[in-house]
């Protein structure tokens, strides 16, 4: 049996979900972050479980051929990145591959698998951040979460956030230095500011500035940097605070003000205009969200005599994508301010046709089916856990032609696909879509249909 600090050769053979290589040693499985397949490395154990070990690399013996220079300084103490150390080709089969390794092993389903949607963009592509601020050493500082902690890495200028982004942040975190504005302490519970929360448009170029505060009778304290910062960056066109004086590690509370311009900011999606609040739901890129969504509309193939039902909705972006092809659209969504957004995203575009109700998926689902609507095709994007059965239980007992799944979490969507299958479903066909290049993220899209 293996013991913490031996050293062990180890080729690398595959791949886990959260990004670390696998190899193994006399049977033993040994996770190793920072490797490839392909890999020859000199390990040093540093866990050591029951049936599986981690290590880290000593040395490279023999480099994979898929293995790259880091052009991130600091990727291997931020948790964001994963795969910046090999080649995007390679990451693109190895997660299409975790895609395949879910259905067949989770779901138990055999699909057919069209071909893995690639990013064109790398980095710079997300639409959205969220920047922790802390004390480090008796200073304010700003970043992202180390991997597994709630230790801040002092690092904003992240490659794939927008260029503007470290320069906003850098202008709010040299305000609260200079006018000694505290940070949030985590241990004691005391200070002010919590996060720095920013979201931009790509095709407006509209950005909003949200201010997390544990206090909303203290944020006097930030007017002078308002009229700065709206001054010196004009496509801020929204900025608001945010009040969380919780012990929690949920980043957001109830109640939100707008100090300076809009309550939202507004973008095109799919051709569509649509307003973003600080707390509704938009996929964080939108390039790659317009190529996910014109599959979702391959797959669900509507037409004018198609009632669509949109499940898990959020500010309604994927029905609205599709409301001229059909005759009706119902969207759902449990968050009150996201419902807002996409009864308000319908009006700006004319969508007579919709109707979006607020509520929980699952509750909504059963009204529906006992009010007597019998959806042809229904999409469901839920959160990361997947559906839930009351959820999957009605959109079978609804019986539409099709099903079309969307998820973040391929895990998730292959359990919710199999269940599907128990009701007189079957997953037709597969496709995994990168809207988050260099993480372990991936989204998969499903065609489920109707056999009885």
């Amino acid at each position: 049996m293996l013991k913490k600090n031996d050293e062990v050769t180890l080729e690398i053979t595959g791949m886990t979900n959260e990004g670390n290589g696998v190899g193994h040693y006399e049977g033993i499985a040994v996770f190793v972050a920072a490797s490839a397949v392909g890999d020859v490395i000199r390990c040093r154990i540093v866990k050591v479980n029951k049936s599986y070990c981690y290590g880290i690399i000593n040395d490279i013996i023999t480099p994979s051929p898929y293995r790259i220079q880091d052009s991130c300084s600091v990727s291997k103490t931020c948790g964001g990145c994963c795969f910046r150390h090999f080649s995007y080709r390679q990451e693109c089969r190895v997660k299409e591959q975790f895609i395949r390794d879910s259905f067949e092993r989770i779901g138990k389903l055999a699909p057919r698998y069209d071909s893995f949607v690639g990013c064109e963009r790398t980095s710079h592509y997300r639409n959205k951040a969220q920047y922790p601020v802390g004390l480090r050493d008796g200073k304010a500082v700003c970043g992202f979460y180390a991997k597994r902690s709630h230790r801040i890495c002092p690092w904003y200028d992240c490659e794939l956030q927008p260029e503007i982004f470290e320069k906003i942040v850098g202008y709010v975190m040299d305000y609260v230095e200079r006018n000694s504005i505290p940070p949030y302490d985590e241990s004691t519970g005391k200070g002010l500011l919590r996060h720095i929360y920013l979201r931009r448009g790509e095709h407006s170029g509209e950005i909003m500035l949200c201010l997390v505060l544990t206090s909303l009778r203290n944020s006097d304290c930030f007017d002078d940097m308002i009229l700065g910062i709206t001054k010196r960056f004009n496509d801020i066109k929204s900025v608001v605070f945010n009040e969380n004086p919780a012990n929690t590690n949920v980043i957001m509370g109830k109640k939100t003000v707008t100090v300076s311009g809009s309550d939202t900011i507004k973008d095109i999606m799919c051709s569509n205009t649509v307003v973003i609040s600080p707390q509704s739901f938009y996929q964080v890129n939108t390039l790659q969200a317009e190529k996910l969504y014109d599959i979702a509309k391959e797959y669900a193939a509507p037409d004018k005599d198609t009632v669509l039902l949109d499940l898990y909705c959020g500010a309604g972006t994927i029905g609205l994508s599709m409301f001229k092809e059909v005759k009706k659209l119902i969207g759902v969504e449990i968050i009150p301010q996201a419902i807002e957004n996409a009864k308000l995203n319908a009006r700006l575009n004319g969508a007579d046709n919709a109707e979006f109700i607020c509520g929980d998926a699952g509750k909504i689902a059963k009204i529906l089916f006992d009010r007597g609507e019998r959806p042809n095709v229904i999409i469901a994007d839920p959160a990361r856990k997947g559906c839930d059965r009351q959820s999957l239980e009605y959109m079978a007992k609804m019986q539409p032609d099709r099903i079309v799944m969307i998820s973040c979490n391929h895990a998730t969507a292959a359990r919710d696909c199999a269940i599907l299958g128990e009701l007189g479903y079957k997953t037709e066909k597969v496709r995994g879509v990168d809207l988050f290049p260099r993480t372990s993220h991936v989204e998969v899209v499903a065609l489920i249909t109707w056999v009885g």
